[in-house]
């Protein structure tokens, strides 16, 4: 069992917003998706793109570098690596499909608590 820390205010996300924070060294993806906070790793596993930098859709980040996806509300692969052909096999090769790593958040008052 981990320590709450503060990742945020809740003045800071609109619903369907998401932002990096970095917690104790870590980079988090903190997200607001039908007024409930998310948080999970905030690089792509597959090769490290900044998942705050890509595309939310409901409840799914695509990653901007190969376009992974994946459902924030519990971190699990949508789609390991878009494409097809010899390019997007090599990709999917390289790295095999790894959901996100995945943290406990509460809200208390105005902060947006993440366990680390």
């Amino acid at each position: 069992m981990g320590t709450f820390v503060e990742a945020g205010k809740t003045g800071e996300f609109k619903d369907g917003t998401m932002k990096e924070v970095e917690i104790q060294g870590k980079k988090i993806l903190l997200a607001k998706i039908k007024d409930k906070y998310y948080a999970t790793q905030g690089r792509c596993p597959h090769f490290g793109g900044n998942l705050s930098q890509g595309v939310l859709e409901g409840s799914v980040v695509t990653c901007p570098l190969h376009g992974s996806q994946f459902d924030l509300t519990d971190g699990h692969v949508v789609r390991w690596v878009k494409g097809s052909g010899v390019p997007s096999a090599v990709l999917r090769a390289l790295k095999s499909s790894r959901p996100l790593d995945t943290y406990k958040v509460k809200v208390e008052g105005d902060k947006i608590l993440v366990e680390i």
